[in-house]
């Protein structure tokens, strides 16, 4: 089970982090990935660092909380020696 959590969270880790996939594929702003929508935020000549960190709060809050809730088996997985 721990080995099976390891696989799972650096799967869904990769899928959320892919960036390139989401920007080739996806050409449609609805459907594209969120990390996508994280680099359409900055302007060409102007940056509002406040939106753009909020943007990457918001980005970096579900893998975040998956290997909070989940950071037990992930260990136990690591350690298992997969």
């Amino acid at each position: 089970m721990p080995a099976f959590a390891v696989v799972m969270i650096w799967q869904f880790t990769s899928i959320w982090n892919d960036f390139l996939f989401g920007l080739v594929v996806a050409p449609n702003p609805s459907v594209q990935p969120i990390t996508v929508a994280l680099n359409n935020l900055a302007g060409s000549y102007f940056v509002e660092w406040n939106i753009q960190m909020a943007g990457a709060l918001i980005t970096a809050l579900p893998p975040l909380l998956v290997y909070i809730f989940l950071g037990r088996y992930f260990m136990r997985g690591l350690l298992s020696g997969m």
